[in-house]
């Protein structure tokens, strides 16, 4: 399924969330603006690598730009293609900005950051000699989500649908749309998917949107 829209009219302007969007679609001009080399030494250098944070294994001199833990932020800006970036940008867009409207900016900023942390964590603490560079903004992306399903289950978000050669477009529940999301999510990780996303990123993400959320909110 492929969200399109929601039916959840927001009260502010959601102007982090919008910088957000606008920092994942810089960096990545910026990415693709590298030759290939220097592009691939960009992720090694931004992105976050499990080994490199628990002091297990260190980059090249010329690579260290900035801190091992300054990566936790930098990686959530940073894609591995288009298709990477316009998905999260596309779920960003529809669900980010409510969210944003029930925590206010600072606080949606803070929890933004949170849940990304903590979905880094869930990927590299079961693997902490990885070297492999983890990037996207999927793991922030994900406590977006969860937050969401907390507040607003009943709202409806308009969804494509493949059916092979044909498309449905369909109106369904956030509850139902997220909960799938969710449950693929879970499959893909204990069913052993090697599509080189980072799954349990996503888990952890998510969970923490649920638990996060309903603590930052304003009263």
């Amino acid at each position: 399924m492929i969200p399109l829209r929601d039916d959840n009219p927001t009260r502010g302007t959601p102007w982090v969330s919008w910088a957000i969007m606008g920092g994942c679609l810089l960096t990545f001009l910026w990415q693709i603006s590298l030759p290939g080399g220097q592009a691939q030494s960009a992720v090694y250098a931004f992105g976050f690598i499990p080994a490199r944070i628990f002091g297990l294994a260190q980059l090249p001199a010329d690579l260290v730009v900035v801190p091992a833990w300054m990566t936790l932020i930098s990686a959530m800006f940073l894609h591995g293609g288009w298709l990477h970036l316009i998905g999260n940008l596309l779920y960003l867009w529809i669900f980010s900005n409510n969210v944003e409207d029930c925590l206010g900016a600072p606080r949606f900023a803070v929890f933004y950051l949170s849940c990304g942390i903590v979905a880094a964590a869930a990927q590299a603490l079961p693997a902490p000699g990885s070297t492999v560079p983890m990037i996207g903004a999927s793991g922030a992306l994900a406590g977006v989500l969860g937050a969401y399903l907390v507040w607003f289950p009943r709202h409806h978000v308009l969804v494509l649908v493949p059916l092979g050669l044909f498309s449905q477009i369909v109106r369904l529940p956030a509850a139902l749309v997220l909960g799938l999301w969710f449950a693929l999510q879970l499959v893909a990780e204990f069913g052993g998917a090697k599509a080189g996303i980072a799954f349990r990123a996503h888990i952890g993400g998510f969970v923490a949107g649920l638990l996060l959320g309903p603590l930052l909110v304003r009263r």
